[in-house]
């Protein structure tokens, strides 16, 4: 496994109170959301965006009272070396299934769901299969068979968030982060928006997706918060920023040739993104 120098040095970072905080100003306790909990830096401004758009929902998201901890699949703490600032509030389930490129599919799912935009929701598996939610909307359930899935009919049509979830843990056990690095589009960090994931796939790989933006209006600089999840499966985390004392949790996006997030390092590269339709 690849890992940043911040996660090297977290693992000696096991006292109470070792955990890197926030710049001072940045966290707002009471705020319930990422654009409410999480301040903009002096002579930043939010980037605007659309109402009913992916990187509108992605500010919206709900968020656990602060400080609070990352939980596991299984009800375990991950604890907090100087990794996570915020926990998104949406509930895993008990398997370990959502993951880092689980977890970036599940918002990008969500968000669809809500908009009731159901023929847009649809993964790769890693053995190349499409699975279409509106199939699944059908009433069809997937059968997989060695390096082998096909469609077939199990009920009728349904549409309920069970429905949904139901879909999104077969989606969890057979994607990854490889399936999806093939499935985004490449991207230009100088064109960063909000709902872009850095991502390198393998086994394991790792992905994180940006879910706030930020920009200076008289200098031009841009900066934007991550969100992640990890192994084993557990909740949607927004990471810190381990290079920064004065913008944690936000990371310029001027980053150099690398980006160094608290438990993996990314290059420009690894920048992708979903498409429109």
């Amino acid at each position: 496994m690849k890992l940043s120098p911040a996660l090297a040095l977290a693992w000696l970072c096991i006292l109470p109170g070792c955990e890197q905080d926030a710049a001072p100003g940045l966290i707002d306790p009471a705020g319930a959301t990422i654009e409410t909990r999480i301040r903009v830096p002096l002579g930043f401004t939010r980037v605007q965006v659309a109402d009913g758009s992916f990187a509108a929902y992605l500010r919206q998201l709900p968020l656990k009272p602060h400080p609070a901890q990352v939980r596991l699949y299984d009800g375990r703490i991950k604890e907090n070396a100087g990794i996570y600032e915020a926990v998104v509030d949406l509930p895993i389930g008990d398997k370990d299934l959502q993951q880092c490129a689980d977890a970036v599919m599940r918002l990008r799912a969500e968000y669809l769901y809500r908009q009731k935009r159901f023929t847009e929701i649809h993964f790769n598996f890693s053995n190349g299969f499409r699975a279409d939610y509106s199939e699944w909307m059908r009433g069809k359930r997937i059968v997989v068979k060695g390096n082998r899935a096909y469609w077939t009919q199990a009920q009728g049509p349904a549409n309920t968030y069970r429905d949904f979830w139901a879909y999104l843990e077969v989606v969890f056990s057979y994607a990854g982060t490889r399936s999806l690095a093939k499935e985004l589009m490449p991207a230009r960090v100088g064109d960063l928006r909000s709902g872009d994931v850095f991502i390198q796939g393998g086994s394991p790989g790792h992905a994180v997706i940006v879910v706030d933006l930020a920009n200076d209006r008289w200098t031009g600089a841009k900066v934007f918060l991550l969100a992640q999840s990890y192994m084993p499966a557990q909740e949607i985390q927004i990471l810190r920023n381990p290079d920064s004392l004065e913008k944690n949790p936000w990371y310029d996006a001027d980053f150099g040739d690398t980006l160094s997030t608290p438990e993996w390092i990314f290059s420009r590269a690894d920048l992708k993104r979903f498409a429109e339709p």
